[in-house]
């Protein structure tokens, strides 16, 4: 049995946000349902403990329900990492009760810094999201921000945003801050245009931090997140980036032995455990 905690399943490629740091998988075609439910089960007799339903965007995928009570079925906690755009209050009606915390993007604390990075209309789809996850408190609730050149100075705003937003939600609310990743399928990427240096993550990170904030915020730099992410990507392959390369290491589903693979990725198992530790109400 491995030691992965959670293993980042991406369902779709499908996605509307057409996100300029974004690392997930772009143009791979998508399993059909049956296979799809397969690597769930797959993931399951790795024996991780948790499964995130990523893309793209997970919601673009109509069988994403049945692959969301499977990971149930088979004892994986389940988290969905979503655009938030399709986020209704029917999908949570319908799915909640299988879903243990829910993802979304935030890059601005209003529209004006949002859409630089962001179609328009995204930060007002982020703040009906939080609306309409308040309903279901039994929902973990997690906002990301990746951290760029175009909203660095405004991650001191966004957390007070969250901050109000956690007075009024009976949701645990957790905030991951991540240093843009040079890390892209897309290789027409300007990174000096995105990427934030150390030092200027390390800076707004002390300022939010003397502010105080009543919820649990996570800062990934970019030391940890090399070499964090188990990954299976739409096609099924078992992906586990390094750098900025995505190592792919053939269908997940021949995969007999998951710790030889990722002792040949020179994978970081004792970072990703620490990294794995907090949202988990099992943990």
């Amino acid at each position: 049995m491995t030691d992965v905690v959670t293993i980042d399943y991406h369902v779709t490629s499908e996605c509307s946000q057409e996100c300029p740091y974004c690392w997930g998988p772009q143009g791979i075609d998508a399993v059909d349902t049956g296979t799809a439910l397969a690597i769930v089960s797959k993931i399951a007799s790795f024996g991780a403990r948790r499964i995130v339903f990523t893309g793209g965007d997970p919601l673009q995928r109509p069988d994403i329900g049945l692959l969301i009570r499977r990971a149930r079925a088979v004892g994986l906690e389940v988290a969905v990492s979503t655009t938030g755009d399709l986020l209704t209050a029917e999908f949570l009606a319908e799915h909640g009760a299988w879903i243990d915390l829910i993802s979304l993007p935030l890059d601005g604390a209003c529209e004006e810094v949002s859409v630089r990075t962001k179609e328009a209309g995204h930060f007002e789809a982020i703040m009906r999201a939080l609306h309409q996850l308040s309903r279901f408190p039994e929902i973990d609730v997690k906002v990301a921000t990746p951290v760029t050149r175009h909203n660095l100075a405004d991650v001191p705003t966004i957390a007070e945003l969250l901050a109000d937003k956690s007075a009024t939600m009976p949701n645990r609310l957790f905030y991951n801050v991540f240093q843009a990743f040079p890390r892209s399928m897309d290789d027409d990427v300007v990174w000096d245009e995105l990427v934030v240096s150390d030092g200027e993550f390390a800076a707004v990170r002390a300022e939010v931090e003397a502010a105080g904030h009543p919820y649990r915020i996570n800062w990934l730099g970019h030391e940890t997140l090399d070499r964090l992410y188990v990954m299976v990507f739409p096609d099924g392959s078992l992906t586990i980036p390094s750098g900025p390369a995505f190592a792919r290491y053939g269908p997940v589903l021949a995969v007999d032995d998951l710790d030889e693979v990722l002792q040949r990725a020179r994978f970081d198992t004792a970072k990703h455990v620490r990294h794995s530790k907090g949202w988990s109400r099992n943990a």
